[in-house]
């Protein structure tokens, strides 16, 4: 049964982490959802372990599908397209280490329970069908031309899912570039690209912290769950690169308002707890 319950989540987290709906929320919801498919109850203290360890399934998904463009990185000493590329990613996430260091306990502790993220689904739904209806001139198509300036606003914009679960980091680092002139497939790819190291950076000092629950979950529901992940979120990536050459994200929107209305009705019916679940 535990390994049914790591493969549904390591199901979510691959679906969810690069779409603009929200990894956070979703887990937070379907862990609680899920949770009669446990063979022993889980922690919560096992559960979140396990959830910023399969989101390293997904990152690591991210770096093979890109490995030949990130590889690039060794001629970054003489080479001033990378230089300039990965100064603006870094740039970026400067505001997310700052705001997870200072604020992360805090908001987990009272921020992550399923009204706060249905909320936020809604909110970020209404959003993002106002900025897709938006005509906005869009004149940045590479993440190669992406200025530090914009880079850092586009951050400050990504630390909105950070302050606020079940938002999506994806959908305001992707709503942020677009709001800059970022082309979507631009917006969408600097996202990924932005994952790589808050995600990663996040999920390493969440992991040293919780490393002596590791045992607990067991090496079978871990390498599920990972796998699984990254199998999934590699299929997304590609899915949504592809979908955004073509389309808007207006069909992102409708899915989240649905979404955190259902939420609110399960809790408002019983079936799902409004507890702090993080």
């Amino acid at each position: 049964m535990d390994a049914l319950y790591s493969t549904l989540l390591g199901i979510v987290e691959g679906i969810t982490e690069f779409l603009p709906i929200s990894s956070t929320g979703h887990l937070i919801v379907a862990g609680e959802l899920f949770k009669g498919l446990q063979g022993t109850p889980w922690t919560k203290e096992m559960k979140n372990a396990f959830e910023v360890i399969i989101q390293g399934g997904a990152i690591l998904s991210v770096l093979v599908y890109y490995f030949r463009d990130i590889a690039q990185i060794r001629h970054i000493a003489t080479d001033k397209t990378q230089q300039n590329l990965w100064t603006s990613v870094l740039i970026a996430c400067i505001p997310a280490v700052l705001i997870g260091l200072a604020l992360g306990s805090t908001i987990k502790h009272y921020l992550f329970t399923p009204v706060v993220v249905a909320w936020a689904l809604i909110v970020g739904g209404i959003l993002i069908w106002i900025v897709e209806s938006r005509h906005i001139k869009q004149d940045v198509h590479a993440i190669e031309n992406i200025k530090p300036g914009k880079a850092l606003l586009i951050g400050l914009v990504q630390c909105l899912a950070m302050v606020w679960p079940g938002f999506s980091r994806s959908a305001s680092s992707i709503l942020g570039g677009m709001l800059l002139g970022l082309d979507r497939p631009t917006a969408t790819k600097f996202s990924f690209y932005l994952g790589l190291i808050t995600l990663g950076g996040a999920s390493l000092l969440d992991l040293i912290k919780s490393r002596h629950v590791l045992g607990q979950i067991g090496a079978v529901n871990l390498a599920l769950g990972i796998g699984v992940s990254f199998v999934v979120a590699y299929a997304s990536i590609g899915w949504l690169l592809k979908f955004v050459s073509t389309n808007d994200f207006k069909p992102f929107a409708i899915y989240r308002i649905l979404a955190g209305i259902i939420i609110l009705a399960l809790i408002a019916t019983g079936v799902l707890s409004n507890a702090n679940l993080a």
